[in-house]
């Protein structure tokens, strides 16, 4: 069981008390996501555009920065860390990004600053105890790459520097996009590697290879992309519509193993020596499948221990949570 950017269900995203909430109630790793500032310090946000975890937006300093900017063929206008340095952005507080959905988490808004890697780093091995390990998920390395950054060599470096780097505590490396993930296995990084899968789209660094020709991520699901994957990845993190029905009736796995009733994917990863994964287990309605939604509006705890159940019974070997207590109750039961 991860803590999905700390426990964020409770505390604002990868701040420091998200981490610290999420250890104290039990997680086996945390996920922090990985950015570049301008001067090529690694800092852990959920996006490089900040304006919607930060007050960024409210300080006056830093008006002249908001900007538009194409990131892996979106446009987002805001404010972004590659054009700050970390002395600027350690100056920046955290904000909770679902204040409508999370209220009491929006209640510790403007209390901490931007961490970095290292921190949550040197965080998870004070209080881990060397059991606690770390997801790592690098964000739009193509991106950054065509601002100049070695990406993966940043990180081998930042790892080695914080002594990470000789497989214990765990330590896994995550990414949509397979590129960066090869570079770093190239540097000689003990580490597990992961490649995420979103339900729909294209991964960032093959669409800037191949243009429209570019795999979707769905097909990397399938047997022949499995296939592909084989010695060039420890596993696949898939969204969790990739296992359940796509009617959305709680059913697991439109593509279902009948003699197991596990969903394909799965077990056909699996019978190939890849982990299974899957993202992001939520309990707000707004984030559950529709038969496990109830009243009360998108802010309110649905019926998430049927949904979770599902996921947990299809054979996953972990997952991403914002509520790690609720997780205990059913991935560890």
């Amino acid at each position: 069981m991860i803590g999905h950017r700390g426990a964020p269900g409770y505390r604002p995203e990868h701040s420091r008390s998200s981490y610290e909430l999420a250890l104290a109630q039990g997680v086996d790793a945390v996920e922090p996501d990985v950015v570049v500032t301008r001067d090529g310090v690694l800092v852990v946000r959920h996006e490089n555009e900040i304006s919607g975890t930060t007050d960024v937006a409210q300080r006056r300093e830093f008006a002249d920065r908001r900007t538009t900017k194409t990131i892996d063929g979106v446009a987002w206008t805001g404010w972004f860390v590659e054009d700050f340095t970390w002395d600027e952005l350690s100056t920046i507080r955290c904000r909770e990004r679902l204040p409508d959905l999370r209220p009491d988490s929006a209640g510790y808004d403007d209390g901490e600053p931007v961490l970095r890697l290292r921190d949550v780093l040197d965080l998870v091995r004070e209080r881990g105890g060397g059991r606690v390990g770390v997801v790592l998920e690098i964000k739009h390395a193509t991106y950054f790459a065509s601002l100049g950054w070695d990406v993966a060599s940043l990180l081998v470096a930042e790892l080695a520097a914080a002594g990470w780097t000789e497989g214990a505590p765990p330590l896994t490396v995550e990414s949509f996009e397979q590129t960066v993930l090869t570079e770093v296995r190239e540097r000689g990084l003990a580490a597990a590697s992961v490649l995420l899968l979103d339900a729909s789209g294209k991964p960032a660094d093959l669409v800037a290879r191949d243009g429209s020709a570019a795999p979707t991520f769905a097909s990397f699901a399938e047997p022949e992309g499995l296939d592909r994957l084989v010695g060039a990845v420890d596993g696949i993190s898939v969204h969790k519509r990739m296992l359940l029905a796509s009617n959305a009736l709680g059913h697991a796995g439109s593509s279902v193993v009948p003699a197991l009733n596990r969903p394909r994917v799965v077990v056909d990863a699996h019978a190939r020596g890849l982990s299974v994964f899957t993202w992001t287990c939520r309990p707000e309605n707004a984030f559950l499948t529709r038969r496990f939604r109830t009243g009360g509006g998108r802010a309110a705890h649905g019926d998430w221990r049927a949904e979770w159940t599902l996921l947990r019974d299809a054979g996953v070997d972990g997952v991403f949570v914002d509520h790690p207590d609720l997780g205990v109750e059913v991935f560890r039961a």
